[in-house]
């Protein structure tokens, strides 16, 4: 089941992506977060008006994974581009739930007026390559030594999905 995310969920959150952190070339940090930056985090999406969507076990009530977006950059032309993150908790990979959030992320950056939507992904990473792929993300270009992780460098492969074309945009 997905659903919106609560403060509840914070703590499986960052469990799921503080193993990431740990485990993984997914994220291209060294050190865990605490509770309360993962809380932090939360409310600054919260206040943006960004989507934490997680998938939830109907049996269970665990928290497999969660995704979101936000601002791609800074700047005002950028504001109709969001980057994403999907993350799942590492027992319950290659099962779909990636893909299922991934689509409704999706659709809430369509519903959100959204034009072009943004997947960093380690170049390594295969599997979440093809499962954008198969959803429509085109590969945009790849930064090469874009990080330096685990003893190794890292390059960083940003995949694009337009979203549908909205004309007439005009927002100052």
């Amino acid at each position: 089941m997905i659903r919106p995310a609560q403060e509840q969920d914070v703590n499986a959150i960052l469990t799921i992506y503080n193993e990431a952190i740990l485990h993984t070339t997914a994220v291209y940090h060294y050190k865990a977060n605490t509770l309360e930056q993962q809380k932090q985090w939360f409310d600054e999406k919260m206040s943006a008006g960004f989507p934490v969507i997680v998938f939830e076990g109907e049996q269970d009530g665990q928290v497999y994974g969660f995704a979101t977006y936000g601002s791609f950059r800074p700047h005002a032309a950028y504001q109709y581009t969001v980057e994403h993150s999907v993350y799942v908790h590492s027992d319950y990979r290659k099962k779909g739930i990636g893909s299922k959030l991934l689509v409704e992320l999706i659709q809430m950056a369509k519903d959100s007026g959204f034009v072009t939507l943004i997947a960093g992904i380690d170049a390594v990473n295969t599997n979440s390559i093809a499962v954008h792929e198969r959803l429509g993300f085109t590969h945009a270009g790849t930064i090469t030594k874009a990080g330096f992780k685990f003893e190794k460098w890292l390059d960083l492969a940003f995949y694009q999905l337009d979203l549908p074309d909205f004309h007439n945009l005009s927002k100052d």
